[in-house]
């Protein structure tokens, strides 16, 4: 079985982390925060001082970090040179394919091999096992790595959607296009409650509809109790979403609905700073129409005016 490498320790490192344990992976972790070593040695991993140290180690090297920046900072010089020849790196980063080239093509210069497999899922996920892949990069390279994946996520959810890339674009178009809906749902939302339509019934109605969405089915739930999903920094959301604005522009395509998602969810931050919360955007919407979409025990909507602060209750 391969040595795992492992870097990041977050919400979702760690339960992978967890699991791969389980698994009966020899798994070798490291943190920008030394104070996570104690949750390592706790699931059976081994604590490494530095990046590059488990880097050393590696069989297979993950990186489960924030974002391209931090990703940036992890794979240095160091790092990189402490791969041995024949090893494998797979980020499995919501990055940019074009923040991460540079670093991979380093890598296959050293005789590294490389896969990208952004996450999807949450921290419930990742303690489950269940999460979903998007995989760029060799096929047969997948293949061989395959087990490691499953012992992270839910086998039938590694999908493979190209070449190097691919994967990083993939995962940034699911997270565009839901963050689109979240806000677009929230607009009809806060029309229908000043309409007088009860937000419960209307709920239902668009759920049996063609504007069905996912997130109208199950992520709504959490909004109409109040909770706006603290799983992930608005810092990280307007990084992805001007991620994606950069690729249409590079590439010629249009993006007026795309930039439009991303100005929002900058409104958002300069609203709120970096907090955590990947509905804060409609949070505010909801201040801006001073109305809570949050439901009563009956499934009313909640008119009283939306408080300031710098996140709803």
């Amino acid at each position: 079985m391969s040595k795992i490498g492992l870097i990041g320790l977050g919400r979702m490192g760690a339960p992978m982390c967890n699991n791969l344990v389980a698994a009966g992976y020899e798994v070798v972790a490291h943190d920008i925060d030394p104070g996570r070593a104690e949750t390592a040695l706790a699931m059976g991993a081994r604590w490494s001082p530095s990046s590059a140290a488990a880097a050393a180690e590696a069989e297979v090297l993950l990186t489960v970090v924030p974002g391209p920046s931090e990703v940036a900072a992890v794979m240095d010089d160091r790092v990189v040179d402490a791969l041995a020849p024949g090893a494998t790196w797979i980020d499995m980063t919501s990055s940019s394919p074009m923040a991460s080239a540079p670093i991979r093509e380093r890598m296959l210069k050293r005789g590294v091999d490389v896969l990208e497999a952004p996450i999807g899922g949450g921290p419930k996920d990742a303690e489950a096992g269940s999460l979903r892949l998007f995989v760029g990069g060799d096929p047969a390279l997948l293949a061989r790595h395959r087990r490691v994946l499953e012992a992270v996520a839910d086998p039938g959810r590694i999908v493979h959607v190209g070449g190097h890339g691919a994967g990083y674009t993939a995962k940034l178009l699911v997270n565009l296009l839901w963050f689109g809906q979240a806000v677009a749902t929230a607009e009809a939302l806060l029309v229908g409650s000043r309409m007088g339509i009860d937000v419960g019934v209307l709920r239902d109605v668009l759920a049996d509809s063609p504007a069905s969405s996912a997130f109208i089915r199950t992520d709504l739930s959490a909004l109409f109790a109040g909770d706006y999903l603290a799983s992930f920094g608005l810092d990280h959301i307007e990084e992805q979403l001007a991620m994606v604005v950069s690729l249409a522009r590079d590439n010629s395509t249009p993006h007026t609905v795309t930039e439009a998602v991303r100005r929002l969810y900058a409104q958002a931050g300069q609203r709120f700073g970096t907090a955590d919360g990947e509905l804060l955007a409609v949070a505010l919407l909801e201040e801006q129409a001073g109305l809570l979409l949050r439901t009563s025990s009956k499934g009313k909507g909640d008119d009283t005016p939306a408080p300031p602060g710098p996140a709803l209750p």
